[in-house]
């Protein structure tokens, strides 16, 4: 831990557009190196990350994700961001895995630093949840939670991290605040140790909470301001040029305004996302041009709250955003990375260090989380479906060499000649006879 009790978390979020493990380049420097660069003017020592968190989507051809065949992606994932963590990071220090959950396409890695907070980490829990059609992974969440110890009190403090992948297209802004209740709802933990209550506990039960992903959230004009029409793509280019017409352009943004209204992400807060280009839908290979087949948006967010964040004031945080960025240099997907550094306030002392109760976050009087009791049958439900669609789809692509379509084609031409065959050979016999 820092010697002034604020740790220092680094999250980064990336769609890598179905590329399995050709999603992210052999050198993630220009993910991790503009973030140390910060970090170094902190303090008069250059400090790393207490915690990383690194999230992805589209992880892997999506009939390997719903067959459930994700391990090797992930851990070779793993293995490389682990590796260039510790190649990068001021001192080479060493970082363990808390966790890493993979629910079909999204996945999340969290560690924590060897010679400070690792050691103090524990009740380490990971959940996921589907979001679509019938409760399927293809979009939905999986969650990270752990609890830090001795951190302010004895209990210390629990740190909760999601990562989603939300409905896409600009019309479906009501499946995507659907997308986001279910996931409050099902995405469940088991109860804080400290509790009485057997109940499950929601993401909100948390000291801090980090939200990240593709969230899908688009810039969505309407046709009152005839100086910039949703069908037109290339006005909405020119206004990305500048940082002033960016910041003009962001009360467009579906997710922004969503919060606001607080009919989405409650008790969330989120840095000057205008201050970097929109992150989707670039054309693959380019580092700074778009496909002009869909509007330009702010797909990938990272946003965040802790304890000590008064519900009163919404637009406000006491966790310090030192870096809010995109990465336009990564040219295998049609998103950039975004990468979020923040640091955290002191622990709040308590006047028992004995306390056996983590601190947990303020959210408004008029929301409660509540979780839904037929979470586990819906996720089931769902992994289910995924495991039957996913194997008979991988099959197909088997007996097509690598294209369903051809495995489809292949299978109808198997079973015709094998009744031509049944048939054949029931000719032969009845002319035998």
């Amino acid at each position: 831990m820092s010697s002034d009790g604020n740790l220092f978390v680094q999250v980064g979020s990336y769609n890598t557009n179905l590329q399995g493990g050709a999603g992210v380049p052999q050198d993630l420097v220009d993910w991790l190196v503009p973030t140390l660069q910060v970090a170094s003017f902190l303090s008069k020592e250059p400090r790393a990350p207490d915690i990383f968190a690194i999230g992805f989507q589209e992880l892997l051809p999506l009939h390997l994700g719903l067959a459930g065949l994700s391990k090797a992606v992930i851990d070779d994932r793993d293995a490389h961001i682990r590796s260039q963590i510790e190649k990068h990071t001021p001192g080479k220090g060493s970082y363990t895995l808390v966790a890493k959950a993979v629910n079909v396409g999204v996945a999340l890695l969290v560690y924590a630093r060897d010679s400070g907070v690792a050691r103090r980490v524990c009740d380490v829990q990971t959940q996921w949840s589907g979001t679509g059609p019938a409760y399927m992974g293809n979009k939905g969440a999986v969650g990270i939670r752990f609890r830090i110890s001795d951190r302010g009190s004895k209990a210390g403090e629990v740190f909760t991290f999601v990562c989603a992948h939300l409905t896409a297209h600009e019309p479906k802004l009501a499946q995507r605040v659907a997308d986001y209740h279910h996931i409050v709802s099902t995405l469940l933990f088991p109860p804080l140790p400290s509790s009485p209550s057997c109940s499950p506990t929601t993401m909100y039960s948390t000291s801090h909470l980090f939200f990240l992903g593709d969230l899908n959230f688009r810039i969505s004009i309407p046709p009152s301001r005839p100086h910039v029409q949703t069908s037109q793509p290339y006005n909405v280019l020119a206004m990305l040029k500048d940082d002033v017409s960016r910041e003009q352009l962001k009360e467009f943004d579906q997710l922004l305004n969503q919060r606001r209204k607080g009919t989405a992400f409650i008790g969330l807060r989120e840095g000057s996302f205008w201050t970097f280009k929109c992150t989707y839908k670039y054309k693959l290979g380019e580092v700074d041009r778009y496909n002009t087949k869909r509007i330009p948006s702010w797909t990938d967010r990272i946003m965040y709250a802790t304890h000590t964040d008064s519900p009163d004031t919404p637009e406000k945080s006491n966790i310090t955003n030192i870096l809010y960025t995109s990465i336009p240099s990564y040219i295998t997907s049609d998103h950039k990375p975004v990468i979020c550094l923040l640091l955290l306030p002191p622990p709040t002392a308590t006047s028992s260090p004995e306390t056996c109760a983590p601190p947990m976050l303020r959210l408004p009087s008029w929301y409660t989380p509540t979780p839904d009791p037929r979470a586990t049958l819906k996720r089931y439900t769902g992994r289910t479906l995924d495991r039957i669609i996913g194997s008979i789809w991988w099959l197909l692509t088997v007996v097509g060499a690598g294209s369903a379509i051809v495995g489809i084609f292949n299978f109808f031409l198997g079973l015709a000649a094998w009744r031509w065959w049944k048939v054949s050979a029931v000719s032969i016999a009845d002319a035998n006879a």
